[in-house]
């Protein structure tokens, strides 16, 4: 039903967000990796996906269509809700997460809180092929952006298990790959050491 909002960023939280367009405000629920790329704007396009239940109507926004198209994935299997699916892309980045359905590695995906093993296998086993398509299907996926290069991925991954904080590298790792996008891991990992 709704494609977009653009408008006034009023208030910001890591789970959530109030953005102001046409004099109404609007609580639209958002994951960490939207709210590192949006929490420094004061004007945000969020592309929605639109919620109603028996007992409320709520709306999630994303950044990139490549995050919203994987959510919609998520909420496609059987047992995995909203907030479920929004935890999961808290937990790990868009690249992340098909690293991990491409690999089969329910072990990993299991670690996102409120997930159990059985559900991480289902999560993996239906979307194992739909990865693929996204990869191909999206430009937002397929062009080499910071948030979702394979490379980034992996450096993030090493810096968080050097005991660096997930957003403050993501920071310095979004910044360098946008100076360079075709820059090899280990380059990547060396000068976000430098700046962290």
């Amino acid at each position: 039903m709704y494609e977009y909002i653009t408008g006034k960023l009023t208030e910001i939280a890591p789970a959530y967000v109030i953005v102001e367009a046409g004099g109404i405000g609007y609580f639209i629920n958002i994951s960490l990796q939207t709210y590192s790329e949006i929490e420094n704007n004061d004007n945000v396009t969020l592309y929605l996906h639109y919620i109603v239940r028996e007992d409320a109507q709520i709306l999630y926004g994303f950044a990139t269509k490549a995050e919203r198209e994987l959510f919609r994935l998520l909420i496609g299997v059987s047992g995995v809700g909203g907030n479920t699916a929004r935890m999961i892309q808290s937990t790990y980045s868009t690249s992340e997460l098909q690293n991990i359905i491409g690999t089969g590695n329910a072990v990993l995906l299991k670690n996102v809180k409120g997930l159990g093993l059985k559900t991480a296998q289902k999560i993996i086993v239906e979307l194992s092929g739909k990865m693929v398509e996204l990869k191909s299907g999206d430009k937002d996926i397929k062009n080499a952006t910071a948030i979702d290069n394979e490379a980034f991925g992996e450096a993030l991954s090493a810096l968080v298990m050097l005991g660096f904080q997930k957003s403050a590298s993501e920071k310095v790792l979004k910044k360098l790959f946008k100076e360079n996008a075709d820059m090899r891991v280990e380059e990547a990992i060396r000068l976000a050491l430098k700046q962290l």
